[in-house]
């Protein structure tokens, strides 16, 4: 089945690097949480474009209200490698930055530095405290 909307243009705009072209097809359709599939992974769509696009601020507002935005912006502090960024936002209670703090400090070898930041930021959260306690892979 087709979706109910111009997918090809907005994926003919993606691959161009058309952002306000993309952004604006899939963000027009796009719905959270929507019983209708198309129009929630139109709105999955859209926060991936943001990122794309550069369009961080935008991301980060609708992060303030929108768990799709939060993670996808977590993610990509994560991936650029921008620890003082997660902090900041595990500091303000994202719990999904904390725990991605954790992982990219113990990637980068620093367990003690990773323990720490739980302790600052999460000493009672079970499961940061494990992932900060688990031993670092053998490289």
């Amino acid at each position: 089945m087709e979706a109910p909307f111009d997918q090809a243009s907005a994926e003919a705009a993606e691959e161009r690097g058309d952002w306000a072209t993309a952004i604006a097809v899939v963000s027009g359709f796009a719905e959270c949480y929507s019983r209708d599939h198309y129009r929630h992974h139109a709105h999955l769509w859209h926060m991936e474009l943001l990122v794309k696009a550069g369009l961080l601020h935008e991301l980060a507002e609708l992060a303030e209200t929108d768990v799709h935005a939060r993670r996808r912006l977590d993610r990509f502090l994560y991936e650029e490698d921008r620890d003082g960024e997660l902090r900041r936002r595990a500091e303000h209670g994202d719990k999904t930055a904390l725990y991605l703090l954790v992982r990219l400090l113990r990637a980068r070898g620093e367990q003690r530095v990773a323990q720490q930041a739980v302790a600052d930021i999460g000493a009672t959260d079970t499961y940061a405290i494990e992932l900060a306690n688990q031993p670092l892979a053998d490289g």
